[in-house]
């Protein structure tokens, strides 16, 4: 793959920060890979050791609970960083990463990184920025769960997949399963299911096989906020 300071993936992560020389140093010692559909790029307890930057491709990231259910916390997509969270703190991960369809990334090792922190003041907040964005969003998963229905829980992600995955083919070109479905937004299969039927007779949605359709975006935002 190409060189860093050529890449221009850069300019949508926090290494947009980074000096030519301190691009041309993270060059000679990234590494790139390709990970394929259904492939782990890293999972719980993984000593990651480095951060990883989406070149292409989307993955999603789940926490396994103590019932052995995976609850999906987010989806990585081009320019995104996995890792940092470890990186930071010095621990295993506690999430793992499952490529939803063929991704390509590159990982800088940690000590690379590490440097960078130290010595650019810049890099160091836009990581920081990253950083409280993720608790954020966090925050607002938490939230969801305790204050809003499985249906609405379901036109949030829909709006949400609409908004980041939208294609011509519909929104799920990214192949999540109805499984996935349910465990974004924490319920059984069988209720995703069930409440993705009633959305599409309702005609807030259109299903095609595995691809959904948004079809009435102010009608999803209202049901999202209980209205």
């Amino acid at each position: 793959m190409g060189k860093c300071e050529q890449c221009g993936i850069r300019q949508l992560n926090a290494f947009k920060e980074l000096t030519k020389d301190e691009l041309i140093r993270l060059s000679l010692c990234k590494s790139s890979k390709e990970i394929k559909k259904g492939e782990v790029l890293f999972d719980e307890g993984e000593h990651i050791n480095g951060l990883y930057c989406v070149r292409n491709g989307v993955c999603k990231v789940s926490k396994m609970s103590d019932n052995g259910k995976d609850q999906i916390i987010n989806l990585i997509k081009k320019g995104d960083l996995i890792g940092e969270r470890s990186l930071i703190s010095n621990e295993s991960s506690n999430l793992k990463a499952v490529a939803l369809n063929d991704v390509e990334v590159c990982f800088i090792p940690k000590e690379e990184v590490i440097k960078n922190l130290q010595r650019n003041p810049n890099f160091t907040m836009g990581m920081m920025q990253k950083l409280a964005l993720s608790l954020k969003n966090a925050d607002n998963i938490i939230v969801d769960m305790a204050q809003k229905t499985v249906k609405q829980r379901l036109a949030v992600t829909l709006l949400y997949l609409h908004e980041n995955f939208k294609t011509e083919e519909g929104i799920n070109s990214i192949h999540l399963t109805r499984e996935d479905i349910a465990n974004i937004i924490g319920t059984a299969t069988e209720s995703a299911i069930r409440l993705l039927s009633e959305f599409k007779k309702n005609n807030l949605i259109d299903l095609k096989g595995k691809e959904i359709f948004v079809l009435n975006i102010p009608k999803l935002k209202i049901l999202a906020e209980g209205l």
